[in-house]
Parts: C-alpha cells; sequence; structure tokens
C-alpha cells in the first residue's frame, strides 16, 4: 500500500507539472506595412460585416483607386483565390511562424501561385470582383487562423473608423530603393546582364517594380524589339543564380513602342 501511495504521488508530481507548464508564447508579427505604393495616401474604414478585424483601403491622395498596385505588406508564400461571391479573386501570403495576410476583391493578379514574394511586391491590381460595391482593398492580418488588430510598422490602427475619411495612413513600403511599376504581358526570363547569355530566373507576367533601365543586346520578334533591359527582383530563381537585380528585356513592355522603357503612367525609366 506504501508503494502504491508513493506512486500516485509521483504521478501526481509530474501531471501537475504538465499542467503547470506555461503557454507557448506567441511568435512575433513580422513588420507589416501598408498594402499599397510609397508615398500614397489611403483612408480607412471597418464595419460590422467585415469579417477578422478586416480593414477596407481607398486613396484619399487624388489618385485612382481601381488599378493601383496591391503590395505584399510582409515576405512570404502567395496563394491565388477566388470566390465569386464573397472575396472575388484574393491572395493569401503565408508568412510563417502562423502569421498570414489576407487581400480580397483584386482586379487581377501579379504573382504566379505558390510563389515567394518579397515586401513591396506588387501581388496584384486593385479592383471590385465578388462581394463589392467599388475599388478597395480589403486587408487582414491572421495569427493562427484567427483575425488580429491591423497593425502597420509597430503601430495599431484601432480604434478602427466606421466611414471613410476619418483617419489616413500613408505607405512607406517599398520606398528604400526608388520603383517604377510596369505592365508586363508575358512571362519573361531574366538575365545576369543585358543580353541573354546567364539566365537567372522568371519575372511572372503581370504588374511587376524595376529600379532603372541600361542599353543592351537587342530583343526582337517580328517587327516589335527593343534594345532596353529593365533591372528588376525576379519571382524564381534557378538553383545556384541570383534573382535579385537581374535584368528583364523591355520588349515585354511593348505597349509604349519600339526602344521605350516607360512606367505605367508613362514616366521614361531612369538610366542605371
Amino acid at each position: 500500500m506504501a508503494r502504491m501511495r508513493a506512486a500516485l504521488t509521483a504521478l501526481a508530481l509530474v501531471v501537475g507539472f504538465f499542467v503547470a507548464q506555461p503557454a507557448q508564447p506567441a511568435v512575433a508579427a513580422p513588420n507589416f506595412k501598408a498594402p499599397y505604393p510609397c508615398g500614397q495616401r489611403w483612408t480607412y474604414s471597418h464595419h460590422s460585416a467585415e469579417v477578422r478585424l478586416a480593414l477596407d483601403f481607398v486613396r484619399a491622395d487624388g489618385g485612382s483607386t481601381a488599378g493601383t498596385p496591391v503590395l505584399a505588406s510582409a515576405p512570404g508564400t502567395a496563394y491565388n483565390y477566388y470566390q465569386a461571391g464573397g472575396a472575388g479573386n484574393y491572395v493569401v501570403i503565408d508568412h510563417g511562424g502562423g502569421w498570414k495576410t489576407y487581400y480580397f476583391h483584386l482586379a487581377s493578379f501579379g504573382v504566379g501561385n505558390g510563389s515567394y514574394v518579397a515586401q513591396g511586391r506588387s501581388i496584384g491590381a486593385t479592383g471590385s470582383t465578388g462581394n463589392s460595391t467599388g475599388a478597395h482593398i480589403h486587408y487582414e492580418q491572421l495569427y493562427n487562423g484567427a483575425g488580429q488588430t491591423i497593425v502597420i510598422n509597430g503601430q495599431s490602427l484601432a480604434p478602427y473608423p466606421g466611414s471613410y475619411n476619418q483617419r489616413y495612413l500613408t505607405s512607406d513600403n517599398g520606398c528604400g530603393t526608388a520603383k517604377y511599376w510596369v505592365d508586363t504581358f508575358a512571362n519573361a526570363t531574366g538575365y545576369r546582364n543585358a543580353n541573354t547569355n546567364d539566365p537567372q530566373g522568371v519575372l511572372y507576367a503581370g504588374t511587376n517594380y524595376v529600379y532603372c533601365k541600361v542599353w543592351g543586346a537587342e530583343v526582337r520578334v517580328g517587327s516589335q524589339y527593343n534594345h532596353w533591359w529593365l533591372k528588376t527582383d525576379l519571382d524564381v530563381t534557378y538553383p545556384g543564380k541570383n534573382g535579385r537585380g537581374a535584368y528583364v528585356s523591355a520588349y515585354y513592355l511593348s505597349r509604349w513602342g519600339n526602344d521605350e522603357a516607360r512606367d505605367n503612367n508613362g514616366t521614361v525609366i531612369p538610366n542605371c
């Protein structure tokens, strides 16, 4: 009997040990930035029908909300989805450690499904697909599947306003280096230099950023050609190669004509 009591006492101590252990701390959130381009001022709101503590963003700086690039607010792996009666075209970025961000109602996708994206990378264009009454970015931050109060640059945006034009946020996403937003019409191979000698990876078709341009080898298809090459960061990097600062032919911007290299606003992309 004494042995049994001792065994039960030991078991109780073991059980108590496991029960008393503190919960594992939450994984620190990424340094989330605003989901739209550097320098733009947007207003935001929340209404009772919004899920998971989401915020809706629209431009407040005079620019058009529709078509504005939607940016990854932190690095991660992007997945594309469609929901006809709700989110429309939407992207989910898995940032690791249980953290995800959601971007609803996109007019179009800007990255391939399952692609790694850097912070500030365009993942699509702002739109009004799905259950939406006007162009806006519906934005969410989730931890282990639960909606979190939106935090940008370490600062909470709570308390949420119930309508637009009460609170504003100017983006610093992608401000480290000047970027020019361009629409490419097809997937493009990126090279180490302004020629086709050393492929580094692939830039997916869609809205992408570039830094500058250099003159190099001609790329020609029929009557369309271009000697300019655009410095950018690739979506897919080949093994042993470097996708940062690779060069893609400006031929993929043929909307502006031969030997032209302009961004979506028609601004001439500067020389490197």
